[in-house]
């Protein structure tokens, strides 16, 4: 993928902001969270980095993915993981189904202020019992008059209780499970929304992430995304852009870490000698930077297929499958190598280790998007080999 000028400038408008406006507050967002979403969202929308391939109609500026890949990794460059993945619950997560099929009407309400950061978005479709599997959500959204009353439980919701609206996915009849399902905007302050404390996470400590109760929460049918029934397709849709911006969003993390533990390896002695100077160290470095760079060629290829309009479930699966993993396994190596210093709260590679670890559960477990390449791979049990 070949980058321009335009790139490179948002690039480098995305990095300042990392480096001045998220970086120096991780500590106290950390340790006193969350961080406050309405006014630092409002400062990304000031500078566009809430609609980048959104509709200029509605403030946004219209670009291909391939700059939100830009962006996407650079705030991965973050000294945590919660305040990104709030911005891609904004931008990648809860509002490509309402920029692709919402009335302009919902649009304008929703997208517009979300975009400007007037408005934080929250994605509501996990459920207790139903995290990967979304055909097994519970919660109902029965039609009274021109309305919807909606009753059920969301679980895991990031931006849940700083949030302005949520995009609930909610069973609108009793269709069969892939299409019974609704997408619907629904304003957190109507009355019967209530949330839990906030969770007690292992990582993504930033972020606020609580449980969502609706009891008998009422909002018009004008608020439902596209057809009625829809739901379940839309949320597959929107969740090839979250898994896409997540291995994005990895890439920049990652790269930190390695470039921190290689610095830290030539200053810390042991014998003698510069820890980088083992070979076992130096070689396992080089190691983690092919992986990276295998990823990043993974992320261009989907992101280029997917501004060419290809389906790029399998790509965006494999992508999403990979960057959990190799989090995983860059965190566990490098922490290793900073030896009793990487067992520290603070350190950079403890920090992956624990915010990472969502990256193979959330958006899809990696069991899920092993499921998804093998159907699409035609080597699901039971099933033979379609002729050539």
């Amino acid at each position: 993928m070949k980058f321009t000028q335009e790139h490179e400038e948002l690039r480098r408008t995305a990095r300042a902001f990392v480096e001045k406006e998220i970086n120096p507050n991780v500590k106290e967002w950390e340790e006193n969270g969350p961080f406050p979403a309405h006014e630092l969202f409002k400062k990304m929308g000031n500078l566009g980095l809430l609609g980048i391939c959104k509709p200029v109609e509605y403030g946004g500026m219209g670009l291909d993915y391939s700059y939100n890949l830009v962006v996407a990794d650079e705030f991965g460059r973050a000294h945590c993981g919660g305040v990104p993945l709030a911005i891609g619950v904004q931008t990648d997560m809860a509002t490509p189904a309402l920029a692709r099929f919402g009335s302009d009407e919902l649009k304008r309400r929703f997208l517009a202020p979300a975009i400007a950061g007037d408005m934080v978005a929250a994605i509501a479709v996990s459920e207790p019992h139903a995290g990967s599997d979304v055909a097994a959500i519970k919660t109902t959204a029965k039609k009274d008059g021109d309305d919807y009353i909606i009753n059920g439980t969301k679980m895991w919701i990031t931006n849940s209780t700083q949030a302005d609206f949520f995009c609930l996915l909610a069973n609108t009849s009793d269709d069969k499970p892939h299409f019974n399902k609704s997408l619907i905007v629904v304003p957190a302050k109507t009355p019967g929304i209530t949330f839990s404390e906030k969770l007690d996470k292992l990582g993504m400590r930033s972020s606020d992430t609580a449980q969502v109760f609706f009891d008998n929460v009422r909002v018009p049918q004008a608020n439902r995304i596209g057809a009625e029934g829809m739901g379940f397709m839309m949320q597959m849709m929107q969740f090839q852009e979250e898994r896409l911006w997540g291995a994005a969003n990895a890439l920049g993390g990652l790269q930190i870490c390695v470039d921190a533990t290689i610095e830290y390896c030539r200053q810390r002695t042991t014998f003698g000698l510069p820890l980088i100077d083992n070979q076992v160290v130096h070689f396992r470095m080089a190691e983690l930077q092919t992986e990276i760079e295998c990823l990043r060629a993974l992320v261009y290829q989907a992101t280029e297929a997917h501004i060419a309009g290809e389906d790029v479930t399998k790509l965006a699966s494999m992508a999403k499958l990979k960057a959990g993993r190799l989090i995983r396994e860059v965190s566990d190596s490098c922490l290793q190598y900073w030896g009793g210093m990487g067992f520290m709260w603070d350190n950079p590679a403890g920090q992956l280790y624990r915010d990472g670890r969502l990256a193979s559960i959330g958006g899809g477990a990696d069991e899920i998007m092993l499921g998804i390449i093998c159907k699409l791979m035609n080597i699901l049990p039971g099933k033979k080999k379609k002729a050539e």
